[in-house]
Formats: C-alpha cells, sequence, structure tokens
C-alpha cells in the first residue's frame, strides 16, 4: 500500500476510532452498569469511580489504535481487511495498553489485602481456558493446512495478546475495594480470552462450506460463553434488580 493510500485509510479509522470513543465514553451510569452485570451489588458512590477509570483506560486508546493499524506494514493483510477483525485487534490491544498502565502502584490508599495468592484460574475458570485454548488451536491447525500465514500469524498474536492481558490482570495491584477488584480482575481475564477465541473465529474459518461454517458457529458461540459473567455473578445481578 502507498503511503498516500495508508495515510488516507488511517484517516478514515481514526475518525472512525473517534467517533467510537465519543460514543463509548464511559461515565458513572456506564461504571455502575459495569459492575451490577460482573457481580458486584448496588455498587457505591466509592466503587463507581473505579469501574469508570478502569473502563476509560482501555476506550482512550481506540482512536489512536485505529489511526495507527494502517500505517503498519502488513497489518491489513493479517487482519484480512475486515472492519470486525480490526476491530477485535484493536479492543485487544487496547486492554493491553490498559493493563500495562494498571501495573503502577496505586495512588489510593490501600485497602485490605487478600492474603491468599491467586492465579489465573481464581479469574478465568478452566474451561473457559480449555475451549479458548482449543477453539486456537483448531483454527491455526485450519489455517496451516490451507498456508494462509497472515492470518494464522495474527491469529497466533491476538492469542498471545490476550494471555499476556490475563497474565497482568492476575499480578497488577489491587484497584478499590476487594469485590470491585475481584470483579474488574474476572472480567479482565474473560473478554482477552474471549477476544483470542473471537479473532480465531473470524480469521480461522472461511464461511465456504459447511464445515467450515459449522465451525465458525461452534467458535463464535465460545467466544460469546467466555466473554459472558459467570453465572454466580448473573443471579447475583438479577437478585439485585
Amino acid at each position: 500500500m502507498k503511503l498516500d493510500s495508508a495515510l488516507a485509510v488511517a484517516a478514515m479509522t481514526g475518525l472512525f476510532g473517534l467517533i467510537i470513543l465519543v460514543v463509548l465514553w464511559p461515565g458513572e451510569k456506564q461504571g455502575a452498569r459495569l459492575l451490577a452485570k460482573w457481580g458486584v451489588r448496588n455498587p457505591t458512590t466509592d466503587q463507581v469511580p473505579v469501574a469508570v477509570r478502569y473502563l476509560r483506560r482501555r476506550r482512550f486508546w481506540y482512536p489512536w489504535l485505529f489511526l495507527g493499524l494502517p500505517l503498519i506494514p502488513g497489518a491489513t493483510g493479517l487482519v484480512g481487511g475486515q472492519r470486525a477483525n480490526s476491530l477485535v485487534f484493536v479492543v485487544l490491544l487496547g486492554g493491553l495498553a490498559a493493563e500495562i498502565l494498571a501495573q503502577r502502584p496505586s495512588r489510593e490508599p490501600r485497602r485490605e489485602a487478600v492474603l491468599a495468592p491467586r492465579g489465573v484460574l481464581d479469574f478465568a475458570p478452566l474451561w473457559t481456558v480449555v475451549v479458548s485454548g482449543l477453539a486456537t488451536l483448531a483454527a491455526v491447525v485450519h489455517l496451516a493446512v490451507l498456508r494462509q500465514w497472515g492470518p494464522l500469524a495474527a491469529t497466533v498474536g491476538a492469542a498471545a495478546v490476550s494471555w499476556i492481558i490475563v497474565l497482568l490482570a492476575v499480578r497488577r495491584p489491587a484497584a478499590g475495594d476487594p469485590e470491585v477488584d475481584q470483579a474488574l480482575r474476572v472480567r479482565s481475564a474473560r473478554v482477552a480470552l474471549g477476544l483470542g477465541t473471537g479473532t480465531a473465529a473470524t480469521l480461522g474459518w472461511t464461511v465456504g462450506d459447511l464445515t467450515s461454517f459449522l465451525a465458525f458457529v461452534a467458535t463464535v458461540a465460545a467466544f460469546l460463553a467466555i466473554v459472558g459473567p459467570p453465572p454466580k455473578q448473573r443471579a447475583t445481578t438479577t437478585a439485585a434488580r
């Protein structure tokens, strides 16, 4: 892609990202809704700002990532040139940037600590790890057989980024009280694994025959199951209403 064409595409996608940022820029309502969805019953005024900051750290990067992605040589080919694929990568990279920034020690007063060490399975259940891994592996094998190296590299890269996000979410300093901290870590881990699975669905399977179509549908179903809050937390939210 020529430089002037790349700049034109970058300007268009950057504008698209800016529109998304304006539309999705979170406030207190969005923060409270996020906490309620992920198991914090009746979020208080002290808890909501933590969730708002959590969302803003992610969405702030959307316009810049949309702007920069077309300028990376070969990036359009890697993500398949589709808006859905670009959106998944932008959300993944935005989450990665947010988790990296969250590694800094919090300036807020220290809260009560969780004494027991916590690992990945405390935030992402074993079944989500297994399902995400199998979905990614199936897509990678399928792309390797077809020798579609660009989409294969993008699928593997998305899986790697999703796991980096999960590991950073596990080790980042606590933010807010333990209930909020747990809810946001769970969301980070499950959404990251889900986005890696979603990439496997959109890049790994071309809907051209029945087998590929069924694999695509199954992978999308896995994506939706992984990114949703756990049943216990959904039940808590329903009871709160």
